[in-house]
């Protein structure tokens, strides 16, 4: 399976407990600090955490749990 995009900033305890979620569930992801990619700051600056697909087309936005996880996970795999 593709490896998701987390996306996020230092310091962010909402980011933190997404990650913690991610790994907990062994889902693969790249963490991208928005603070440090301006093509990002704009449509995420008030969303984050969120869930990127790896086509990017898709996105889940905080909060989400494990069946958000799972079920997007699914979506995304078909």
């Amino acid at each position: 399976m593709s490896q998701f995009f987390l996306l996020g900033t230092s310091a962010c305890h909402l980011c933190e407990q997404a990650e913690a979620l991610l790994v907990s569930l062994n889902i693969s992801y790249s963490k991208i600090d928005i603070a440090e990619q301006e093509q990002y700051q704009a449509n995420y600056a008030v969303k984050i955490p969120v869930l990127l697909s790896p086509d990017e087309q898709h996105e889940l936005c905080w909060p989400f749990d494990k069946d958000k996880l799972i079920n997007f996970q699914h979506i995304i795999a078909y």
